[in-house]
């Protein structure tokens, strides 16, 4: 009973971070950058995304003449139809406003409302520029494709948790991610990351 409740938790917390991302894509006020700097990584769905939402409300359409004579399941379904619009809409909007977010300390990797992993500079051993179109599942890896591509991958020095979306928890080494700009994003990684280490004959 305690993991159903967790689930349902975290189901209705889910759709309320989509509902509050629709408002933060209008006001374009993006989620938790503050000081650092933002890396989006919505552009690659967003035709993807927004066909979809477009099939859905033709679908509508079609069901609404369909049902015209049912007039209770013309409204259940049309409720299920307008809340599945408003879905899809919503996790391109929360890919929008939640970027990875690099600071002087920490990389906020991303995907969606679903994903934030915080990982501390000090613990990345290697960030490179790396385009993947397959990933497979194996212990340890954290892979964030978006239209099932990945750019960027990081090593770890010190693996990191990670919750998936069902609750369980992971230790993460190695972490592939996507970004609109992935070349920018290694350049920034690599100077934040100098950054933290002292120069030559300077005390740490």
């Amino acid at each position: 009973m305690r993991a159903v409740y967790g689930l349902l938790r975290r189901l209705v917390a889910h759709e309320l971070r989509l509902i509050a991302s629709l408002w933060r894509w209008v006001a374009r006020r993006p989620h938790g950058v503050g000081e650092g700097r933002g890396f989006g990584h919505a552009r690659g769905q967003a035709a993807m995304m927004f066909g979809f939402a477009f099939v859905c409300v033709v679908e509508s359409v079609g069901m609404s003449v369909l049902l015209r004579d049912y007039p209770v399941t013309h409204q259940v379904v049309l409720v299920l139809d307008v809340y599945t619009v408003v879905f899809v809409i919503g996790l391109y909007a929360a890919s929008v406003t939640r970027p990875h977010v690099l600071d002087s300390t920490v990389l906020r990797v991303r995907n969606g409302a679903h994903v934030d992993l915080r990982i501390p500079l000090e613990d990345i051993t290697s960030v490179r520029r790396e385009m993947r179109f397959t990933h497979e599942r194996a212990d340890g890896e954290l892979n964030l494709p978006v239209s099932a591509q990945t750019e960027v991958t990081l090593e770890l020095a010190t693996p990191v948790r990670h919750f998936t979306f069902m609750g369980r928890e992971q230790t993460v080494h190695l972490v592939r991610l996507h970004a609109d700009d992935p070349d920018e994003l290694v350049r920034s990684l690599t100077r934040a990351r100098t950054a933290l280490s002292p120069l030559p004959d300077q005390p740490a």
